[in-house]
């Protein structure tokens, strides 16, 4: 449901425009240009027409038992009729209308009926100053009235008292209206708005599981993938290698490959809807696990050394132990791609309420190494990770031309 569906509650209508909401021009225009009246439209009309011409039958009778003269109650008769058609065009002209019925009444109580539908009319679609301006035309022609047109069975007094009442109950009884559509208009807005607002908030969250999914693929494959790059190219420039060699490489390829699946397996898994993962998902790396990707590191060739300080890696809270073990695992992935047969230096070191600081770093490689390309988005991937686990990660080339990471992450007391 939307608000071109009741062009009446729009805010311009709210606000008074002219030719706007109920009984205004919020509708498809018609020939001439003129707004065409809806079905609402034409039963509105026709039943305050009817109420109207009600009322000022009612007043005509009263004159007539006045025993006034013919003539009186012949124009009595003509101006009723003529301030009861009036209300057909009302939504064109409400305040003028209104005033020129206030004056008709004065003399002719049988135009007080449409009087009151008009002055209903502009209380609803105007705003509070030409509502104030014809309220104040409207007392003081409830005070001329009696006066001009006196009601022996009420007298003056009584006749000012009846005429103000109706005057006010006209008048707040179309504010009150024009309150409540105003009041739908802003609950319909708010509501869309929070509509919006959660779709925006779900499109982020989205985004946000992507980049995660995404920065978690990298850190989990680049490593396997790696492997297999730096094993098969071994194999590639070196085909004269002794056989024991070759078995060890494709060894490690097949075992890595098979590793990567597993991973990428995993990691798709969280893409599934609930209920449709695999219940036997491995677990999540942590700190108590490094000694394991060390292990494969070496298994594989590389000269890795690690000096774990923390006495109970158990004790490290999951998320922070497997933040560390993705930082360990992309500065030793990205020292076998640059740095291949440099000896890689570990270092983690902490406790609880100092934190947890890693400290990754390998030397210049020994002689020329193949030009590997990289995106550089591993690094960017951790210094976010990092920095969403509260911590900080800094990295960068040292003087000997070697490759140095340093992060810390927060360990509560």
């Amino acid at each position: 449901m939307t608000r071109t569906e009741y062009p009446w509650l729009l805010p311009s209508a709210m606000a008074g425009s002219p030719g706007t909401g109920p009984g205004g021009t919020g509708r498809a225009p018609g020939p001439g240009g003129r707004p065409r009246r809806t079905v609402r439209d034409w039963v509105v009309d026709t039943v305050l027409f009817l109420g109207a011409s009600l009322l000022g039958l009612t007043a005509l009778d009263t004159s007539t038992q006045l025993n006034e003269g013919s003539a009186i109650v012949l124009l009595d008769q003509l101006l009723g009729a003529a301030a009861c058609c009036a209300l057909w065009p009302r939504r064109r002209w409400p305040v003028q209308l209104v005033l020129a019925l206030a004056v008709v009444s004065i003399v002719t109580p049988a135009a007080g009926g449409a009087y009151l539908v008009a002055l209903f009319s502009v209380a609803v679609h105007r705003p509070f100053r030409p509502v104030a301006l014809v309220g104040g035309v409207a007392v003081l022609s409830a005070a001329l009235q009696p006066a001009v047109r006196p009601d022996p069975s009420l007298g003056y007094l009584g006749s000012v008292v009846t005429g103000l009442l109706l005057v006010l109950l006209m008048v707040g009884w179309g504010m009150l209206v024009r309150s409540s559509r105003q009041l739908v208009v802003v609950l319909r807005e708010r509501a869309e708005r929070a509509e919006e607002e959660a779709v925006l908030r779900a499109e982020q969250a989205q985004r946000l599981a992507r980049e995660a999914i995404a920065r978690e693929m990298h850190d989990v494959l680049a490593h396997r993938l790696t492997l297999l790059s730096v094993h098969a190219g071994a194999l590639e420039f070196r085909p004269d290698a002794p056989p024991a060699e070759v078995a060890r490489a494709a060894g490690v390829i097949r075992d890595s490959a098979h590793e990567a699946l597993q991973d990428l397996r995993q990691i798709i898994g969280v893409l599934r809807a609930p209920g449709e993962g695999d219940s036997a998902d491995r677990p999540q790396p942590t700190l108590a696990t490094l000694d394991t990707l060390v292990a494969e590191g070496r298994a594989a060739g590389a000269s890795v050394v690690l000096d774990n300080r923390i006495a109970d890696p158990a004790a490290v809270p999951a998320a922070t132990g497997r933040t560390v073990y993705r930082i360990a695992q992309e500065g030793l992935t990205n020292a076998r791609k640059h740095a291949p047969g440099a000896e890689v230096t570990v270092v983690v070191r902490g406790g609880p309420g100092e934190g947890v600081t890693v400290l990754v770093d390998n030397p210049a490689p020994p002689g020329e190494v193949p030009a590997v390309p990289g995106s550089g988005q591993g690094l960017i991937g951790l210094t976010e990770r990092a920095t969403l686990a509260g911590g900080t990660l800094r990295h960068g080339r040292t003087g000997d031309g070697g490759f140095h990471v340093q992060a810390w992450l927060p360990w509560s007391a």
